[in-house]
């Protein structure tokens, strides 16, 4: 029977000894607003399970101590949102991590299992999944929320031994480790892309003026929605952005008549927005530009996939756990690898890839 717990002291009494590992899950809302809001967290701590309320007074604070304790295991599955929420709630992430939807992918399990899927394959259980859309900020909770969050926390334990065994035997356990540090540090971290308009297929279509436009346009979205904790859809959508960008008004009168004409413009940040459209970026020099792949560049991409690909094979990961597309695209317009491709990443495909880059550079005119 799970405990429920809502004050700072019914938690504190059930770490009165540090465990070397927890199984821990949240469930959160993020319908409305930017940030995650945190409305639950379970735990499995010494084979009893808590459910937490951080709506609670005082529970954020008493939580933070916990999640930072570098003595104790972190036990997550597909944990990147459940990062944000604590580090926005908490003011920490996490650590250190075993993510069990990575640890996964790195044993040939599987890519991107759910949890659900996770625990059938390895206990057998079949889990319901109906309450995944719950109202997680009501309160009281009802009993098949309870029951569904608890089962959530129920396996990780499990889903650790038997993943970690696996990982052992295979010398990959260093290489999870390594993917769930750089997830913490990068959670932490939360800096943000510095450059959303590569993420935008319509800026390609944009010559250089226009990109960075679009570029301060997009930074000072993220910037209000974080501060206003507000969707950057409700801010600014992505196609007004861009024609703002591209048919930049003369005078902030025209962007008002601009914007009049939309019907989910910000009508009253105009000034703002305007603002935003003038004022030149510290870095705006060192953006990159976003470009349509030549010819020559898709060919290449293809080879450097089919390349990933066969190496893939024969480490028996699922596809797109060595590198995906889209990183192998950031490698070959760059020329400088990701940090998501370092590491024991970089071990296996460098051997591979640069021989390729090597001869297309030597190639290019």
């Amino acid at each position: 029977m799970p405990h429920w717990i809502t004050t700072p002291d019914a938690l504190a009494s059930f770490f009165t000894q540090v465990p070397d590992r927890i199984g821990l899950d949240t469930e959160f809302v993020r319908e409305r607003t930017y940030w995650p809001q945190l409305a639950l967290v379970q735990i499995a701590v010494n084979g009893e399970i808590l459910l937490v309320d951080p709506l609670a007074p005082g529970m954020p604070a008493a939580l933070a101590p916990i999640l930072a304790n570098t003595a104790i295991l972190k036990i997550m599955h597909s944990a990147s949102e459940d990062m944000v929420a604590f580090k926005h709630t908490c003011g920490v992430v996490p650590t250190p991590l075993f993510d069990t939807q990575i640890a996964a992918a790195l044993a040939g399990v599987g890519g991107g299992m759910s949890y659900q899927r996770l625990v059938e394959s390895i206990t057998g259980d079949n889990l319901p999944k109906g309450e995944t859309r719950s109202d997680w900020l009501r309160r009281p909770l009802s009993d098949s929320q309870l029951k569904y969050a608890a089962d959530d926390v129920l396996h990780l334990f499990e889903l650790h031994d038997v993943l970690g065994a696996q990982l052992q035997a295979a010398g990959r356990l260093a290489w999870l480790q390594e993917d769930c540090a750089r997830f913490v540090t990068n959670a932490a971290a939360d800096d943000g892309d510095p450059w959303p308009h590569l993420s935008m297929r319509s800026a390609q279509f944009l010559d250089g003026a226009a990109q960075v436009r679009l570029l301060r346009l997009l930074r000072w979205r993220d910037a209000l929605a974080r501060s206003s904790d507000k969707p950057r859809s409700w801010i600014l959508d992505n196609e007004l952005a861009a024609n703002l960008a591209r048919n930049v008004p003369d005078d902030a009168p025209a962007l008002q008549q601009v914007l009049d004409t939309h019907p989910k413009a910000p009508r009253k940040l105009s000034g703002a927005l305007w603002q935003a459209l003038q004022t030149p970026l510290d870095d705006e020099s060192q953006a990159p530009v976003a470009r349509a792949a030549s010819d020559r560049d898709k060919t290449l991409l293809k080879r450097m996939q089919e390349v990933v690909a066969t190496r893939t094979a024969e480490l028996g990961l699922p596809d797109g756990v060595l590198a995906s597309r889209k990183l192998l695209e950031q490698l070959l317009e760059s020329g400088q690898w990701p940090p998501a491709l370092s590491g024991w990443r970089h071990a296996e495909l460098a051997p591979l890839l640069k021989p390729l880059l090597t001869k297309a550079n030597e190639a290019s005119p």
